[in-house]
């Protein structure tokens, strides 16, 4: 019972935080509480970068077809197929959102920001490895054992992380992106269901 109560309001708060997220960030301005954030994570110790950046590619374009190709190969070439397109979607569409938010990356309003890796150019929010990260791991996981879609969010959360680590975006930045990922991968899911239900 309480189940069927929580999916249904997944897309709503996700929808919320997407809303709520984009006007803060509109304000280009960062709060205390998201700068005092954003310095835990990015004051973390130097050595964890390569962990770090190894996990933050699982939001990058090119996992997207490794996603699908993975999923093709196991025998559901349909979800391949809603990754495929719903991940490219979501890259994609991130880049028009950065354009109406206009917010700049963690350099262009705080000092002092630990740039590890190469220095991101462009606007920041709604981080599109969040985005990315998130959309694939709802999409790739939602047929999994409990355990495997725990593991999938996991390292969708942990990517969201990396890229405030790696001084690439701010805490708004992922909690945008993540919130696009969650809508389009429940999005692609209630799809796949649809379907099998013909």
């Amino acid at each position: 019972m309480t189940r069927g109560l929580v999916r249904p309001a997944i897309p709503v708060v996700a929808a919320a935080a997407l809303i709520a997220s984009s006007i803060a960030a509109r304000r280009r301005e960062v709060s205390d509480p998201e700068e005092q954030l954003f310095r835990l994570i990015n004051g973390a110790p130097d050595r964890l970068h390569s962990p770090v950046w190894a996990v933050m590619q699982s939001g990058s374009l090119a996992a997207v077809f490794v996603v699908s190709d993975l999923l093709r190969r196991s025998g559901q070439a349909r979800r391949a197929r809603a990754a495929l397109l719903a991940g490219i979607t979501v890259w994609a569409g991130v880049k028009a959102i950065k354009t109406m938010v206009g917010r700049g990356r963690p350099a262009c309003h705080l000092d002092a920001v630990s740039i590890r890796g190469h220095q991101q150019s462009g606007l920041g929010y709604p981080s599109g490895h969040a985005a990315v990260a998130t959309t694939l791991a709802i999409i790739a996981a939602s047929r999994l054992s409990p355990r495997a879609r725990f593991v999938a969010a996991a390292l969708a959360a942990t990517t969201g992380g990396a890229r405030i680590y790696v001084g690439a975006h701010l805490p708004l930045d992922v909690v945008g992106g993540a919130a696009v990922g969650v809508l389009a991968g429940r999005a692609a899911t209630v799809h796949l269901t649809s379907e099998r239900s013909r």
